[in-house]
């Protein structure tokens, strides 16, 4: 697929599917858990996504690794752990029942 100015993109888009939730978010306190804060961006769209079923009192954001490098301004309250990096670096995440071992791994980037 195209962009702008002729670029292809690096990966392929995911399908994005219908989602429901089965209760009402309106005044509740939200809590969004993501793996790495990077950009942001990622982020920003859970928090529209959020909003498209209901208005909740609060919304907090954890997150596993906070790497820096924020486009932004989206700061997260609670931090598993602050991980400086050069936007070089990739940091990947292995967890849970698939992954061989519970690992956050830092490595520099081939691109």
């Amino acid at each position: 697929m195209g962009l702008r100015g002729g670029e292809t993109r690096a990966h392929p888009q995911p399908v994005v599917k219908a989602s429901s939730l089965d209760f009402p978010l309106d005044g509740a306190t939200v809590v969004i858990v993501d793996d790495v804060l990077y950009t942001g961006r990622t982020v920003r769209a859970a928090i529209e996504a959020v909003f498209d079923y209901g208005r909740p009192a609060h919304v907090r954001l954890a997150v596993l690794c906070d790497r820096g490098h924020r486009e932004l301004p989206i700061r997260a309250d609670v931090v598993g752990k602050n991980l400086p990096t050069s936007r070089a670096e990739r940091v990947r995440v292995h967890l849970g029942e698939d992954d061989a071992a519970d690992e956050v791994v830092l490595e520099r980037s081939s691109a």
